[in-house]
C-alpha cells in the first residue's frame, strides 16, 4: 500500500476529494476545467507544497491533514523525461498540463505519479475522482494541522 497525504483548509475538508478547485483553476499537471486531486507521497511535502502557494490571507486558516492509502496496481507512472522543463520550472507549462490532461481523459488508473516541481526527486500523486475505481482509495480521518509559525513568516513579507 503507498501512503500520500493532503492538507486543505479546514472549511475545505468535506471537498478536499471532488477535483472542484482543479476544475475551477488547473493545476501542474491539469487545464482548467478538468477535475484532479493533488497529494504528497510525505507529510514534509504536503506541507511545502501548500506554503509554496500560501498567501497573507491564507496564512491565518486552520488545516488539516488527511492521510489516504491505495495500492501499488493502482498507480500508473509518468514518464518524466520529455517533461523535464515543465518540472523544472516554477510556472505551470502546457507540456505538464497536456500529460495529466491525457491521462485523465484516458482514465487509464485512478492515480497518476507525478514528482514534485518543489523536490524532483519526490514523488506526488494525481487522483482522478472520476475513474471508475476511485472508490478503492483509502481516505483517512482529516486531523490538526499545523505550520510553525516561523514557516509562515516567510508568506507575509
Amino acid at each position: 500500500m503507498i501512503t500520500a497525504w493532503r492538507i486543505v483548509p479546514q472549511n475545505g475538508v468535506d471537498s478536499a476529494f471532488d477535483g472542484e478547485g482543479a476544475r475551477l483553476y488547473g493545476g501542474r499537471w491539469n487545464s482548467p476545467g478538468r477535475p484532479a486531486v493533488y497529494l504528497a507521497d510525505s507529510r514534509a511535502l504536503a506541507a511545502l507544497e501548500v506554503l509554496v502557494h500560501l498567501n497573507p490571507a491564507m496564512a491565518s486558516l486552520q488545516y488539516q491533514m488527511i492521510e489516504v492509502t491505495f495500492p501499488a496496481s493502482l498507480v500508473q507512472a509518468i514518464d518524466i523525461q520529455p517533461l523535464a522543463a515543465a518540472l523544472g520550472s516554477p510556472s505551470v507549462l502546457p507540456a505538464s498540463q497536456h500529460a495529466g490532461d491525457t491521462w485523465l481523459a484516458k482514465a487509464s488508473s485512478p492515480v497518476l505519479q507525478i514528482y514534485s516541481s518543489i523536490i524532483s526527486e519526490e514523488p506526488n500523486y494525481l487522483l482522478n475522482p472520476k475513474h471508475p475505481k476511485f472508490d478503492h482509495i483509502q481516505i483517512g480521518d482529516a486531523r490538526t494541522f499545523a505550520f510553525d509559525p516561523r514557516l509562515l513568516e516567510y508568506t507575509s513579507s
